[in-house]
């Protein structure tokens, strides 16, 4: 993966907390035909542990290194409330923009980078690093290829311990949305209705704990079970059909089949409205380990960014998914201080 006249593709990352480092190391160890040749804090600390034994140049301000630097490509890791200046300057400067979830902290700052992007000729994509899970990757596969039949309900579970790094949104937008993207990727139909409870146990200013239930258009029910609260971490995802039951554990990459054996099977219904009228059966069958060729995710999605921007495009994920993942997550939280179910005009607003 190349730049101009066949040089590596130059990288930056604006951001060192500990995601921020992931970028930094996955761009000096794991990407081919990428150089990372500058990063970007404003903690001088930082930055003196990040370039320590590294060729790599240091600079508190972004706009500086955007200045200073050709860059082909930059990982925006920073507090989400400064994406949208830092990813402004970024295209400005040149580059083409990764900016970490979510993509911004408004729809106006996502239609904005997107608007600027067009206008700079260049790539701007969102950091929904699930998506990148080879487990989930093979779902997919498996699902798009009929495998579980119809597919009743998706459900996610994304639990663990308060994190300290996070100050300025609360737990619904921080985390809600991986499994808000992920579920449209899987189910591969929009929200008609959601409803969700929140609520604040530690944080001192957002939530902390959210349960959120979806309908989809295509009947497909979605569950989502997310918190700061639970002193163990817990990343599942499970996806039930009539042909049986699939469930991910994103962090050991394992997906496993449990099959409904009788799926096949029908039996009549003498109480269906519709005389003769075949339902099928459930019962326990054989589980089945999937086999997955494990990666680490953030390898997987920056080298398709990279990929994408020497090709010249399309982005690994559409910067418009991005945004509706944030609204209906925004939604989400609109509805716990609410009480009420968002649907219709409401819900259509969000995805459009």
């Amino acid at each position: 993966m190349t730049g101009a006249g066949g040089r590596p593709l130059r990288a930056g990352v604006v951001g060192l907390g500990m995601m921020g480092r992931n970028h930094v190391r996955v761009y000096e160890t794991a990407i081919e035909g990428v150089e990372l040749v500058a990063v970007a804090d404003p903690d001088p600390a930082a930055l003196a542990a990040t370039t320590l034994g590294r060729d790599v140049r240091g600079y508190e301000d972004a706009e500086r290194m955007f200045a200073e630097e050709e860059l082909d490509l930059v990982s925006v890791v920073a507090p989400t409330s400064l994406h949208l200046p830092v990813a402004l300057a970024a295209l400005r400067g040149g580059a083409n923009v990764l900016v970490e979830k979510p993509i911004a902290a408004t729809r106006e700052e996502a239609l904005e980078m997107i608007a600027a992007a067009k206008a700079a000729g260049r790539m701007l994509t969102v950091g929904h690093i699930e998506r990148f899970n080879p487990a989930i990757r093979e779902l997919r596969r498996c699902l798009a290829a009929g495998e579980l039949g119809r597919i009743f309900q998706i459900s996610a579970t994304r639990l663990g311990p308060f994190p300290a790094r996070i100050r300025d949104v609360g737990v619904v937008v921080d985390l809600a949305p991986h499994d808000l993207d992920v579920m449209r990727y899987l189910v591969g139909s929009e929200p008609i209705r959601l409803y969700g409870e929140t609520e604040r146990r530690i944080h001192t200013e957002h939530e902390d704990l959210f349960t959120g239930i979806m309908k989809f258009a295509n009947g497909v029910i979605g569950v989502l079970d997310i918190n700061w609260l639970t002193p163990t971490k817990k990343r599942t995802l499970t996806v039930t059909g009539e042909r049986g039951m699939y469930v991910v554990d994103y962090i050991t990459q394992d997906l496993v089949f449990y099959a409904n054996p009788d799926a096949l099977d029908t039996w009549v219904n003498p109480d269906a409205a519709d005389d003769g009228a075949a339902v099928a059966s459930v019962s326990e069958g054989e589980m089945t380990r999937r086999v997955i060729h494990r990666r680490e995710p953030l390898a997987v999605e920056l080298e398709e960014f990279a990929r994408a921007v020497r090709d010249g495009g399309p982005p690994p994920v559409d910067p418009r998914d991005a945004m509706i993942a944030l609204l209906l997550a925004r939604k989400m939280v609109e509805s716990a201080s609410t009480g009420l179910v968002v649907s219709g005009a409401a819900l259509e607003a969000a995805l459009s």
